[in-house]
């Protein structure tokens, strides 16, 4: 029987807000209602849930996993010396005027007016915002350069069809960079500097990705570069020449018989997902917008720019979508919302009766591992049976799953585990399973 103690101090399933969806089986879906299986294994597993169209409630274990990747973003962007802003999501069309970009975007941009009639953006994206706190504050000094700044918010765009949950919704979690540099040799060792960064980000996520030649669409600016998942939902046609490696997207390279590079006629053409965007901005925000320094013979130049994005909800969501079954999530191990459940044995079985083993200590040993801190759930509903409580953690997708099956009576007492990343089942003692864990976490 699990102690008060416990109850209080570990974490608990059982205190989980988490509305499973159960369709029963005799409810047939219907082909039209079908989505993606990320959205539809989110939704029916409580990651998120439906609030209007394009629009979702985050849910304790969504948090969770946003949170991580939040962290790894915020450990990267630092350790390149960008420093953590936040701008105001409300943007007076004014700011999108002066840059030329509100006839431009203007079907996609939901558009509010305040009692005094001034017209504002909800903002999809900061680069008019950022360049103006530059000109707010300008002159500054050549000394003070570079400099970047990021920022992680909500943005919104109106997406004429909101479709795959967080894929392509109309309220969307974003890490936005942008860079100011004195020159642009300057600017593009900077573009280089975080497309670099983003390797780093996207190999830690562990999700296979692949960095093609972009269009500079609507942002503009000189060079560009998506970071895409390869999923069969992907709206994105990339290309890969066969001989020389060469990837661009198919909307950029127009012609798909050919290598743009080598001329090859070795073409693999798949669908991807973007998760990020580099662009080299050049002066096409700081000029009209006259954002300057002070060069060393103190005259005011131009700022180069670039932005950069990756689109954190979609990264989410796009990793489920690349990994998981139809029938079962599977996380990035980084991004698990709890790398390890504990399901103890049900209340009045002969395993709980006989078992000496404390589930308390158990979990307080596994969290002392350094990269399992906070990160041990225990499924505390022990009226259910061992069985049902696997067959859910299954579904949800936890990468570790220790069960205190019957090999738990044993001397010594022998623990099941389960390993959803490779497929594999173990039964270990406790300082084998410590030792498993140190090594796999």
């Amino acid at each position: 029987m699990l102690t008060d103690n416990l109850k209080i101090k570990m974490n608990r399933l059982s205190r989980i807000f988490q509305p499973i969806n159960v369709i029963p089986k005799n409810v047939q879906v219907k082909s039209q209602d079908m989505t993606s299986k990320s959205q539809k294994l989110m939704l029916d597993l409580g990651i998120i849930r439906q609030a209007n169209s394009g629009c979702f409630h985050y849910l304790p274990l969504g948090i969770r996993a946003l949170e991580k990747l939040k962290n790894l973003i915020d450990q990267h962007m630092q350790s390149i010396g960008a420093q953590k802003v936040a701008c105001p999501t409300l943007i007076h069309t004014n700011l999108w005027e002066r840059s030329g970009r509100i006839q431009e975007a203007t079907p996609e941009l939901f558009q509010i007016k305040d009692r005094h009639d001034h017209l504002y953006i909800l903002s999809p994206t900061h680069e008019e915002a950022i360049t103006d706190l530059l000109t707010t504050v300008s002159p500054l000094s050549y000394k003070h350069f570079p400099l970047r700044l990021y920022q992680i918010t909500s943005k919104y765009r109106d997406e004429m069809k909101p479709r795959f949950g967080l894929i392509r919704s109309r309220q969307f979690l974003m890490k936005d960079l942008y860079t100011f540099d004195v020159d642009l040799d300057a600017a593009k060792e900077t573009y280089e500097l975080i497309c670099k960064c983003y390797n780093q980000i996207f190999e830690l996520v562990g999700v296979e990705f692949f960095k093609v030649l972009g269009s500079s669409g609507d942002i503009g600016g000189i060079l560009s570069h998506e970071f895409h998942f390869q999923t069969d939902i992907g709206e994105d046609k990339l290309i890969k020449c066969g001989n020389c490696g060469y990837m661009g997207n198919l909307e950029l390279c127009g012609n798909k018989d050919k290598c743009l590079k080598c001329g090859s006629t070795k073409i693999n053409v798949f669908n991807g997902i973007e998760v990020g965007h580099t662009f080299l901005l050049g002066d096409k925000y700081s000029k009209p917008m006259k954002a300057t320094y002070l060069n060393n013979n103190g005259k005011p130049n131009i700022l180069q720019m670039g932005c950069y994005g990756l689109g954190i909800s979609r990264i989410l969501a796009a990793s489920l979508e690349k990994l998981s079954t139809d029938q079962e999530l599977r996380w990035p191990i980084k991004l698990a919302p709890f790398k390890i459940l504990i399901i103890p044995p049900k209340f009045g079985s002969k395993e709980e009766k006989s078992s000496s083993i404390s589930i308390e200590n158990l979990s307080k040993n596994l969290e002392d591992i350094a990269t399992l801190k906070n990160d041990v759930l225990i499924d505390d509903r022990v009226q259910m049976t061992i069985g049902r409580r696997f067959l859910e953690a299954k579904q949800v997708g936890y990468p570790f799953i220790v069960v205190l099956g019957q090999k738990i009576t044993e001397n010594p007492p022998l623990f099941e585990l389960n390993n959803l990343i490779e497929g594999k089942q173990h039964f270990l003692t406790e300082n084998e399973l410590i030792s498993y864990l140190k090594q796999k976490c």
